[in-house]
């Protein structure tokens, strides 16, 4: 079993969400403010979570304003998700 980063619920499949959606990687404006190892950054996820994240916001904003856990965390839409499905 491994554990999601988001909800920390124990859960058999895992997935990578990258903290700046890799269809930015060679976006100017992504290059010019992130270094390699910085875009290649990835978090632990279950599936729920990982569909949630882009269900919330486009790939735009979550490299821009939503591209470490913390930040993730904060997103109001994802709390209250992981706040929901901690109890399934």
């Amino acid at each position: 079993m491994k554990k999601c980063e988001l909800c920390e619920r124990e859960v058999t499949v895992i997935t990578q969400h990258h903290l700046i959606p890799r269809t930015l990687h060679t976006n100017k404006w992504f290059k010019k403010r992130f270094t390699r190892e910085e875009m290649n950054q990835t978090i632990a996820t279950c599936k729920p979570c990982h569909r949630h994240i882009h269900t919330c916001e486009t790939n735009k904003e979550l490299g821009r304003h939503f591209n470490s856990l913390d930040a993730l965390l904060q997103h109001e839409e994802v709390k209250k998700f992981i706040s929901w499905v901690k109890k399934r």
